[in-house]
C-alpha cells in the first residue's frame, strides 16, 4: 500500500472535503437560502388550525419574550 503524498494527497483531501459539502448542501444550506418555499408549505399545512384550541394544558400560544411591552 503506498501512502498518498504530492498533488495525491491534495486530490483525495479536496475530494473529500467536496463530497461533504455536496451532501450537506440540500440538507443545511439550501433550505436556509431558500427558506419560502417551507414558509409557504407550512402556511398551507396549518390553514384552518387554531393553535389556541389545541395547545395543551391550558398554556398560551408562544410569543415573543422580548416584545416591548406597549
Amino acid at each position: 500500500m503506498t501512502l498518498l503524498k504530492g498533488w495525491r494527497y491534495g486530490a483525495f483531501v479536496g475530494f473529500i472535503a467536496g463530497f461533504i459539502g455536496a451532501t450537506l448542501y440540500p440538507i443545511v444550506i439550501s433550505p436556509m437560502i431558500n427558506s419560502d418555499y417551507y414558509k409557504q408549505i407550512q402556511k398551507e399545512t396549518r390553514a384552518g388550525v387554531n393553535q389556541e384550541e389545541i395547545q395543551p394544558g391550558n398554556m398560551k400560544v408562544w410569543s415573543d419574550p422580548f416584545d416591548r411591552k406597549k
